[in-house]
């Protein structure tokens, strides 16, 4: 049995993903739930979120097999294989495989070798490396008897997130209110549909090659991809953005999901998100208490009085916590995941 992969993932940068997903590790965590996070992003933002500067610079001087993400799949660009991840313990139940910015290498090795698993004979390697990011994340998970996996990717359509949309069951897509993540949206629904569909057409090759001897003995992943829902960012008040501007793009999330992501029939009786069963919730920007939570290296529904949380803060830390935990608890019921 192998252990559920939820990868949060617009191809439009700058909307919260990365804090969405350290808040949400830090409350599955809290709610006894054993995650693993890993940081496929190379940028790495999220490694930067959980670590300081100079651990994170330790860990990529010494390049140590399995150190990080890329440390663990290294060894397929020469002769060797997939390394053991070491996992970074963060707090009780909670773990991290680090990101690393040298990871974004690898994408011209997942870009050459798509072509070459649709071949006849010798798919070992390109099928191991493709499904190189499954077998590490269901690696790290079995290390520490996770329950969930979650997983950060950068803004794009790459080769890179291509491999990591194949080992993901469960999608979440983070939203802006703005023309950029609703365009994003549009791309996003045909391209997963595309990736789910090729890959199906690689399993069937690997099943159907001609040299069984060849093929792969380990297990790949099944592509599923599944979308569960959209999370919104909620509107900040902008003088160069009027509410009604935020409104105009908001109505149409519902049903530019629908069409694009699900490929389902727009509804005429959806205009918001309110209605939508597919909202997970209205994200909160928590302004005040984000640089106070950077400062610290915790999460804004961890902050104390002795942070600076007092006053009005204080009570945001605890609206905070609620939202957090309703949205996970929200997740976990549509993955079917008991809490």
């Amino acid at each position: 049995m192998t252990t559920p992969v939820l990868t949060f993932f617009n191809n439009k940068g700058g909307i919260g993903k990365t804090s969405l997903i350290y808040h949400l590790a830090w409350t599955f965590a809290s709610l006894r739930k054993r995650v693993v996070i890993i940081d496929l992003d190379p940028q790495s933002n999220l490694t930067g979120a959980f670590l300081e500067e100079d651990d994170i610079e330790s860990i990529w001087d010494s390049q140590n097999d399995g150190s990080t993400i890329y440390q663990c799949v290294k060894p397929l660009t020469d002769v060797g294989d997939i390394a053991e991840p070491i996992l970074k313990s963060i707090s009780t139940d909670l773990y991290l495989l680090p990101g690393d910015v040298n990871l974004s290498g690898y994408e011209d090795i997942l870009s050459a070798e798509w072509p070459n698993s649709m071949g006849d004979n010798n798919l070992y390697r390109p099928m191991r490396i493709l499904s190189s990011f499954w077998q590490v994340m269901q690696m790290a998970a079995t290390k520490v008897q996770a329950d969930m996996v979650l997983v950060d990717i950068g803004p794009n359509l790459g080769a890179i997130n291509r491999s990591v949309l194949l080992a993901t069951d469960y999608v979440v897509i983070p939203l802006g209110a703005d023309l950029f993540s609703l365009q994003g949206l549009k791309n996003l629904g045909p391209t997963l549909r595309s990736w789910k569909s090729l890959w199906q057409k690689r399993l069937d090759n690997w099943s159907n090659s001609i040299d069984k001897s060849r093929r792969p003995d380990f297990q790949l992943p099944k592509g599923n991809m599944q979308p569960i829902g959209y999370l919104c960012q909620q509107h900040s008040v902008r003088l160069d953005r009027p509410v009604k501007a935020y409104d105009k793009w908001v109505q149409r999330i519902p049903n530019v999901y629908r069409e694009s992501v699900l490929g389902e029939t727009p509804s005429e009786t959806l205009g918001s998100q309110e209605k939508d069963p597919y909202c997970l919730a209205t994200i909160k920007h928590y302004r005040s208490l984000i640089p106070m939570a950077q400062e610290h290296r915790k999460p804004i529904f961890n902050l104390t009085s002795a942070d600076g949380a007092i006053g009005s803060h204080a009570n945001a830390v605890q609206e905070a916590k609620k939202d957090f935990t309703k949205l996970a608890n929200r997740i976990a019921e549509q993955i079917k995941l008991p809490l």
